[in-house]
């Protein structure tokens, strides 16, 4: 006969539980759930014009190159980048700093790859270890890189092209630059 008070008062708890979980993460505690996050608030931008309106530019190197790929690797592509956020020292999966876009073969743009860009010294006056998100730390790139920008750590997140060389890999042997 309290059996039924029983049941009904554990399910309240778990579903209680599930709330507080979900409060205490926002994107589900999850390293999928956290991709899927990321990959679904960025799709607007599979759209190049969009990515445009709403801030990012195009980023080249010190030598003017926009698409980036090294010989036998792999390549990148062109990354368009939001400055006020490569400002913000915070990291969220849904907001990256950079938008990476692969030239299609017969013109126009591919959005192919997310990443995360902190300059290191904002990141490092805040914290003691470098940044992760979706359970992989950041790489360092340090200063005296190809677009003379001071060091900084970066995450790249290949979630609107398959990378064969994994998911967080820099090079992707599947994007090309024009010559």
């Amino acid at each position: 006969m309290h059996r039924k008070p029983l049941i009904l008062t554990l399910a309240l708890a778990l579903a209680a539980t599930g709330a507080t979980t979900a409060a205490a993460h926002p994107y589900g505690g999850g390293v999928g759930y956290g991709l899927r996050a990321a990959r679904h608030a960025n799709a607007q931008y599979r759209s190049l014009d969009v990515a445009l309106a709403d801030g990012f530019a195009e980023l080249r190197d010190a030598a003017g190159i926009a698409c980036i790929d090294n010989p036998g690797v792999g390549g990148m592509g062109i990354h368009y980048v939001r400055g006020d956020r490569v400002a913000n020292p915070a990291e969220r999966a849904t907001e990256p700093e950079v938008l990476v876009y692969a030239p299609r073969r017969h013109g126009g743009m591919r959005l192919v790859a997310l990443e995360y860009v902190v300059l290191q010294a904002d990141w490092d006056a805040l914290h003691t270890r470098p940044p992760s998100l979706f359970g992989q730390d950041f790489e360092l790139v340090p200063a005296g890189n190809r677009y003379g920008l001071p060091a900084y750590y970066e995450l790249h997140a290949w979630l609107f092209k398959r990378n064969p060389r994994g998911l967080f890999d820099d090079w992707n042997p599947r994007v090309r630059c024009p010559a």
